[in-house]
C-alpha cells in the first residue's frame, strides 16, 4: 500500500509524522512525506521519500513580527498571520500535493495539513485518515486546548463548544487559501463557510491520536477514535553526543534542561540572563538549548552548558528536570524520561499540556511566557528538583509510557482498515 503523509508546521509538529511514517515503512508500506522545504534533511535522514511543500517555516517563525506575537502568546493573531502566509502559498501547496499524492492508496494528515489533505482526497478519491497529536475532536470531558481548563466547571456543553470554537479559529484562518486551491487547482466546489468538518470523508475512517492514554485518557464521547500512545522519533542509531557535553554531564550532579524549542524571542540575550539569574538563585547546573532563535549568551558560567541540537530521547533521561515551552513532542519526551517538568507556554496547545502536567502531579503549574520572572522560574526549579513525591510520580509515569508503542498500535489499526477500502488495490502492500 502506498501512503502519503501531509505534515505542516514547526519541527515539533512534523517529527511525530516522520516517526509514524518510519514505522509504516518498516512494516512494508511505501511512504511519502509532504512537508516544508527546510525539513528535507530531517525526513530523508530517516529513510522516507520527501516531497517539498513551498516555504521555510523556520524563516517565518524567526521574523520580528512572529517573534513578537509568540512572546505575547496571542494564538488568534498568530493564526491570522500564518493564515495570511498559507493563503499566499495555498496554490503552490495544492499543485505540489496533487502531484505527490497521485497513485497513493491512503492519505494521513494532522491539523496542519488537514484541509489540504481533505481537498486532495476528494479530488483523487483517496481515503483520508486523521492523525492528531493534540485534542481536536469535540468532547464534553474537558475544554479545548486554547481555553482555560478552569471553564470545565461550567459543564460539558461549554467544553464541547470550546472545541467547536477552536475548529472555527483554525478553519477561518485557512478558508480563503482552501477556497482558492479548490477552485484554481483542484476544480472542486468550496467547502461550507463553517468548514468541512461534517464531511463524510472525515468520518468514514478512524481518527488516531498520537499521545499516551496514561497522560490523557480517551473521552467516552470520542467515537471511532484511538489513543495509540506517542509517536516518538528517536535519534539515528549512529548518533553520538559531543564529547564536551558528556564531560559536562559527568562533572557534577544531573543538570536541569532549559529550552524553548522553535519559539522565537525578540531578546534572546535577555531571556538567557533571566534563566541564568534563576539558576544562580537555585544553585543548579543547567543545559541551555539555543533553539532556532532562542537563548544565546557569551561567557557562560561553569554551571551552564549551551547546546544547539541534541536528541531529547538521549538527553532527557540524563537530567534532573526539564523546563520548556510545552510543545506536544517536547512534553512527551520529558514525560517518557520520567523527570519532572516545568512548562513555560507561549501559545497554542502548550498551556493545555502545561496544565495536564500539573494535574498529573509530575510538574509545577505552567508559567506563561509573558509572566516569567527570575523568582517564578527559580521557585519552579527548586520544586521539581526537591519534591520527592513529584519526582516519584514522574518516574512512575515515565515507566508506563515506555511500555507503550504508539507507532505499532497505529500501524495495527491501519492494517485492519485495508480490507475496508475495496475500491483500492493493496496487493503490493
Amino acid at each position: 500500500m502506498r501512503i502519503a503523509i501531509i505534515a505542516l508546521g514547526s519541527q515539533g509538529d512534523v517529527q511525530p509524522y516522520i516517526a509514524l511514517g518510519k514505522g509504516l515503512k518498516a512494516a512494508g508500506y511505501e511512504v511519502r512525506l509532504l512537508t516544508h522545504e527546510n525539513f528535507e534533511a530531517l525526513v530523508t535522514s530517516h529513510g522516507l521519500a520527501f516531497c517539498p511543500m513551498h516555504g521555510n517555516v523556520q524563516e517565518l517563525i524567526e521574523t520580528p513580527e512572529m517573534r513578537e506575537l509568540a512572546e505575547k502568546g496571542n494564538f488568534i493573531m498568530l493564526t491570522l498571520r500564518t493564515a495570511k502566509e498559507s493563503t499566499r502559498v495555498a496554490i503552490r501547496w495544492a499543485q505540489a500535493g496533487l502531484e505527490a499524492c497521485r497513485g497513493m492508496d491512503l492519505l494521513i494528515a494532522g491539523v496542519g495539513g488537514l484541509y489540504l489533505a481533505l481537498a486532495i482526497a476528494e479530488k483523487l478519491e483517496i481515503p483520508l485518515l486523521q492523525a492528531f497529536v493534540f485534542p481536536f475532536t469535540p468532547t464534553k470531558t474537558f475544554p479545548g486546548i486554547l481555553f482555560p481548563q478552569s471553564i470545565d466547571r461550567f459543564g460539558g456543553m461549554v467544553n464541547w463548544l470550546s472545541h467547536q470554537a477552536l475548529r472555527q479559529i483554525i478553519w477561518q484562518g485557512s478558508r480563503s487559501g482552501d477556497t482558492a486551491a479548490r477552485k484554481q487547482v483542484l476544480s472542486l466546489p468550496p467547502s461550507p463557510f463553517f468548514g468541512p468538518h461534517p464531511s463524510p470523508a472525515l468520518h468514514r475512517y478512524p481518527t488516531l491520536y498520537g499521545f499516551s492514554p496514561s497522560v490523557l485518557a480517551k473521552p467516552s464521547d470520542w467515537q471511532n477514535t484511538y489513543v495509540t500512545g506517542y509517536w516518538f522519533l528517536d535519534a539515528a542509531a549512529d548518533w553520538t553526543p559531543p564529547a564536551d557535553l558528556e564531560d559536562f554531564l559527568q562533572a557534577g550532579s544531573p543538570p536541569v534542561y532549559i529550552g524553548f524549542g522553535s519559539m522565537g524571542n525578540r531578546n534572546p540575550e535577555e531571556t538567557a540572563d533571566l534563566v541564568l539569574q534563576a539558576l544562580d538563585k537555585t544553585g543548579q547546573r543547567a543545559i541551555l538549548s539555543a533553539g532556532w532563535s532562542g537563548m544565546r549568551t557569551e561567557n557562560l558560567p561553569d554551571h551552564a552548558f549551551l547546546v544547539h541540537s541534541v536528541p531529547h530521547a538521549w538527553l532527557f533521561p540524563r537530567v534532573a528536570a526539564v523546563v520548556h515551552h510545552g510543545g506536544a513532542g517536547t512534553t512527551a519526551a520529558g514525560l517518557r524520561a520520567g523527570v519532572p517538568t516545568v512548562i513555560v507556554p507561549f501559545f497554542g496547545d502548550q498551556g493545555f499540556w502545561g496544565q495536564r502536567v500539573a494535574d498529573l502531579g509530575v510538574g509545577t503549574a505552567p508559567i506563561p511566557r509573558k509572566q516569567l520572572t527570575v523568582e517564578r522560574l527559580a521557585q519552579a526549579i527548586q520544586t521539581v528538583v526537591g519534591d520527592r513525591a513529584m519526582r516519584q510520580r514522574a518516574s512512575d509515569l515515565g515507566a508506563k509510557i515506555r511500555t507503550e508503542d504508539g507507532i505499532a498500535n497505529a500501524i495495527a489499526i491501519i492494517q485492519k482498515l485495508e480490507f475496508k477500502f475495496p475500491e483500492h488495490s493493496f496487493a503490493d502492500s
